[in-house]
């Protein structure tokens, strides 16, 4: 099937497909998405440094007057804003009783704990661990050696972005029986897209995947670019209603164990990015793990009328998060169906 590249940029970001093809004629893709390709990127990514760094939340979500709390592999974590803005983080109970600190209210950038009035500023406390936490615009991130297990560094690996003035983003965070690395794997299979999500991609074609024996960069660095040869470079069209769609090129590549990012290199939006980012939380009853997806949409554009997008940015949040759950709703169970084969040793290689 002949794909139609992105065009030429005209006065409207919408193209007419004059050749839709339906669902159940389009190109299989089952012979180029193998098994041993898809788990070779995971590999490689899983080999990438973190840094021990997880992501736990939006920016956003977090105030000045009620902390946010969040687990990670089993552990605790509160989050809060100091007097001074800035991000603090630490076990999630108490070292008086015990009590669950996501409970209590920040006062003057001091959680006090609602038990006992325990005050906690984030510096050191006798019987309480206070965390490394980074605030990076968008996303928060806490550092858990204990739970990482590999050599610590002072920043997570974040990736490359638009400027904030010229972006609008949204955070969508969503939860999977499965592991990290059933989300990633789900991430670095970009054939089923038009299959899976026919209501969202058509015309999509992989232009190019990793080669097999792809180089590691093990520095945790992240380009945008085709140059990486551990990238899947895509083309693919947005559907917007009927035959309307909007083309464009984008790569996608995993800096770190726990993350993909999706670049659009070409056509409308060019340089707005897609982060999906998979930290693991506590097991379910029946110990099955479980997952949180936080992923976040910073859309761009050089359009004049993009200013009026990011006027109307709290309007457009809810649709880009409504929009990122439709999709989250049927990858999360593609990952938590790997994650049932894995387990019981039927998933096919």
């Amino acid at each position: 099937m002949k794909r139609e590249r992105p065009a030429r940029r005209g006065l409207s970001p919408l193209r007419l497909r004059r050749r839709p093809v339906a669902w159940e004629q389009q190109r299989p893709t089952w012979r180029e998405a193998r098994p041993a390709l898809i788990e070779g990127a995971l590999e490689r990514a899983r080999s990438r440094p973190s840094g021990n760094w997880y992501v736990v939340g939006a920016s956003r979500e977090l105030g000045t007057d009620r902390p946010l709390g969040r687990t990670v592999s089993g552990v605790e974590v509160v989050l809060w804003r100091g007097p001074d803005g800035r991000l603090r983080a630490g076990s999630g109970a108490c070292p008086h009783l015990g009590a669950p600190l996501k409970d209590s209210p920040v006062r003057c950038g001091t959680l006090v704990c609602h038990w006992h009035g325990l005050a906690l500023d984030g510096g050191e406390f006798p019987g309480w661990d206070g965390y490394p936490c980074h605030d990076d615009g968008v996303l928060l991130w806490v550092r858990l050696d204990r739970v990482g297990g590999e050599p610590p560094t002072e920043r997570p690996v974040v990736p490359v972005r638009p400027l904030p003035a010229s972006a609008v983003h949204a955070v969508y965070t969503g939860f999977g029986r499965c592991a990290p690395d059933d989300v990633i794997a789900n991430r670095l299979d970009p054939w089923h897209g038009a299959w899976f999500h026919p209501y969202s991609f058509v015309d999509l074609t992989v232009a190019r995947a990793p080669r097999p024996d792809a180089a590691v960069d093990r520095d945790g660095d992240e380009g945008e670019g085709e140059g990486d040869e551990d990238a899947f470079v895509v083309d693919v069209s947005f559907k917007l209603a009927s035959r309307m769609v909007v083309p464009v090129r984008a790569v996608f590549t995993a800096p770190e164990p726990r993350t993909v990012v999706m670049h659009i290199t070409e056509g409308e939006g060019a340089g707005s990015v897609v982060e999906s980012h998979a930290t693991p939380v506590t097991p379910d009853r029946a110990g099955r793990p479980r997952t949180a997806v936080v992923e976040a949409v910073i859309a761009t554009s050089d359009r004049p009328g993009f200013a009026a997008a990011r006027a109307a940015a709290p309007l457009l949040r809810p649709l880009m998060r409504a929009a990122a759950g439709r999709l989250w709703r049927d990858d999360l169970a593609y990952a938590e169906r790997r994650w049932a084969l894995r387990s019981s040793g039927r998933l096919p290689d």
